[in-house]
């Protein structure tokens, strides 16, 4: 587990920054346990003037050091040590604290809510506080700021003042602006959220030494009255600019979206259906009516692709993209979104997929998705194995979701075993092709539509041979592939999330 933590922490460009000021006596502990999950540790001694330097020298693995000759304070730190983490091409780093109340255990934690939520400011909840010796200036400073965070912001958020956090540094060009202090961290979760980033709570563990064991640089009544003035600056920036932009850009949004729901609506049920209709009753039905309807599917499925490339949500086609499509395949594919439909119809005319009942007696345009012979899965695969057989004679190829269901935070589901019934009865092709972006840009249970870069990779195909070698039963060449699935899907995901902006 730890290796695999620190080889995925590195493909998403993931490091650690250790800010400290004097903690001599916990650092070594601190770094040795971050290093067992991160390969990639910063440590900023903001003008330390004990031996926490030498410490770090003589370890068996010395962390990247940053050294500041006078102490400035944390923001300071944090800003120096973010400057150098882009500088060594990082995209996301986690701040961890010096003073031992974090657990370096918990890395992976912030790892996976990385994946789930990337791009995401995520930050640590820590579990327990309720139970441990603090001091009941620690307690109302904590309540204090989580008030105050959610006047400002109108985001509710547990834990406003732990140091355990992952911060997407590729989308904090402000850093400058922030104050150098320990309320430095409250002003980045604030500029952060009227920035549009996106805050996430992950629940993380915390240990409270006793009191004549703690090491602690927080200055009552100096740093509360630090902390008093920044909160007024905040909420009368939030008054005339932070507040009204996050409504504006909300209401941007839901514009946007009822806009594309309108020409959705409009397009499908006074356009695209009637005009099928009347070619496809109009005279004898034809095979080549059905070919030209399925062509006509793909024509529009692209121009639709393009359009969304135009207001943000770029599509793009990778992998074996010399698949011409001529030779019939059962073709799966992971299941995020419902936008996941329009990369696959642009392919190629030469399919046929297996819907969902709400889909293939949908109103507006389920008179389509029958005459093109997509079938509902519903019937159950041995069912309308026969006509999938007549359709495959045809040329056509067979689209299954092996998920059935679409995911709720785009990790792979659990896959049946249907697609794997039908190129076992076929003899068929498994073609396998990666879906990636469309349940970001509208999740699952979503209503707003996000910019977020979608892609689809076309692997090669696997021969019915081939599929017999990795399981001679369904359930276990169903197994096999969700767990390539999982691993294809991060490498995808790793790649493209380290580069957004």
């Amino acid at each position: 587990m730890p290796d695999n933590c620190k080889i995925d922490l590195r493909k998403r460009g993931i490091c650690v920054i250790v800010p400290t000021f004097n903690n001599a006596g916990t650092i070594e502990d601190i770094v040795r346990r971050t290093q067992v999950f991160c390969s990639d540790v910063f440590v900023v001694l903001d003008g330390c003037t004990d031996d926490t330097l030498s410490r770090l020298e003589v370890m068996p693995a010395p962390p990247r050091t940053v050294v500041l000759e006078r102490n400035s304070g944390k923001g300071v730190a944090l800003k120096e040590g973010f400057r150098r983490a882009r500088e060594a091409g990082f995209s996301y780093a986690i701040t961890i604290d010096a003073d031992g109340q974090h657990y370096p255990e918990d890395i992976p934690l912030f790892l996976e809510a990385n994946r789930r939520h990337p791009c995401s400011l995520i930050v640590g909840n820590r579990t327990g506080l309720e139970k441990a010796e603090r001091s009941r200036g620690s307690k109302f400073a904590n309540s204090f700021s989580n008030f105050w965070f959610f006047i400002q912001t109108l985001i509710p958020l547990k834990d406003t003042q732990t140091g355990y956090r992952l911060y997407p540094i590729h989308r904090l060009p402000w850093m400058g602006m922030i104050t150098s202090r320990y309320e430095a961290e409250l002003e980045l979760l604030v500029l952060s959220a009227w920035r549009g980033v996106r805050i996430v709570s992950q629940d993380v563990r915390v240990y409270y030494p006793p009191k004549d064991e703690r090491v602690s640089h927080f200055r009552p009544v100096y740093d509360f009255v630090r902390i008093t003035i920044l909160n007024v600056v905040l909420c009368l920036f939030a008054l005339v600019y932070g507040l009204p932009r996050t409504i504006l850009r909300f209401v941007l949004r839901c514009v946007e979206m009822l806009l594309l729901f309108v020409g959705y609506v409009f397009a499908t049920a006074v356009l695209i259906t009637p005009g099928a209709f009347m070619y496809l009753k109009c005279g004898k039905m034809t095979e080549s009516k059905k070919e030209k309807l399925h062509e006509f599917i793909c024509w529009i499925s692209r121009k639709v692709l393009r359009f969304f490339g135009l207001i943000g949500n770029k599509y793009t086609l990778g992998g074996n993209v010399g698949e011409d499509f001529s030779r019939p395949a059962v073709i799966i594919c992971n299941h995020q979104s419902h936008l996941d439909l329009l990369p696959m119809l642009a392919l190629t005319p030469k399919l046929v997929i297996l819907t969902a009942d709400w889909v293939w007696h949908n109103p507006l345009y389920g008179f389509i998705i029958r005459e093109a012979d997509y079938l509902p899965a519903s019937k159950g695969i041995e069912t309308i194995a026969p006509r999938l057989g007549e359709l495959m004679e045809k040329g056509y190829s067979v689209v299954v979701y092996p998920e059935s269901t679409r995911s709720l935070d785009c990790r792979v589901g659990r896959f049946h075993q249907g697609a794997f019934y039908l190129a076992d009865h076929f003899k068929a092709d498994i073609l396998p092709l990666v879906l990636y972006g469309t349940g970001h840009a509208l999740p699952k249970h979503g209503r707003l539509l996000n910019r977020w870069p979608m892609l689809m990779e076309i692997d090669r195909r696997i021969s019915h041979e081939e599929m017999l070698d990795y399981g001679d039963s369904l359930k276990s060449q169903a197994s096999f592939m969700r767990k390539y699935y999982i691993s294809r899907y991060n490498d995808i995901a790793d790649k493209v999330e380290k580069t957004l902006k």
